[in-house]
């Protein structure tokens, strides 16, 4: 079985230069730009039309025009406070699959979203933290309102580097820039499944929409 953490852990930072010079060469060849309102968007559409790379079934990769996402909406990057787990014990994160990967919760997230008060756990792959290409990586898996509806029922996720926290323990959480688990386009995956306290109670209008009832 397959994971896509580490294949999307890559694009959740926004390659401006290098989107634009895509955009320009394509453009400049007669071809068509690529899509999506943010580099973000553009980035990861290109990720699910190299057929080298994407999740997609063939049937689907085929007639491929584009991910939907929610309009979007600054009122979805907010700042959040980092309560670190002190000494906390390593999991069996339970997945699509029988696939038992090592995590441990770094800490807890707290911010006001809404108008509402929010916490959510954020975890550490024990795979990654041995790998130095993905050490400083951390896993935000979130469900709302949405799930099962506008978007993918089992979660959406967010990955937050360990170099973006600040020296006052803060850190900015962009709901634009989420994404599906490979699962969501194709069974073949083993992903993460959302833990339960990972829950937000409002709408997160903002992100990559549910691939079946949005998808071109």
């Amino acid at each position: 079985m397959l994971d896509n953490r580490k294949t999307l852990h890559l694009l959740g930072k926004t390659m401006t230069f290098c989107t634009l010079l895509f955009v320009f060469s394509c453009t400049s060849q007669g071809k068509r730009a690529l899509v999506g309102e943010t580099a973000y968007q553009q980035k990861l559409n290109a990720s699910f039309k190299d057929a080298s790379k994407s999740p997609l079934k063939k049937k689907d990769l085929k007639d491929f025009k584009g991910l939907a996402f929610f309009p979007v909406d600054s009122s979805f990057i907010v700042r959040a406070k980092l309560v670190r787990t002190p000494n906390a014990s390593t999991f069996e994160m339970a997945t699509t699959t029988d696939r038992k990967p090592n995590y441990k919760q770094y800490g807890v997230l707290t911010f006001r979203l809404q108008g509402k008060d929010c916490k959510l756990p954020i975890y550490q792959s024990q795979d990654d933290a041995k790998d130095e290409k993905y050490k400083d990586y951390l896993f935000l898996p979130f469900t709302d309102y949405t799930s099962g509806n506008d978007s993918y029922g089992g979660g959406r996720y967010m990955d937050v580097m360990l170099t973006d926290i600040e020296a006052d323990e803060t850190i900015v959480l962009n709901f634009n820039n989420t994404y599906n688990p490979y699962c969501a386009y194709n069974d073949k995956y083993s992903c993460p499944l959302t833990p339960r306290e990972n829950h937000i109670d409002l709408e997160i209008k903002a992100g990559i929409k549910v691939f079946e009832k949005h998808s071109e």
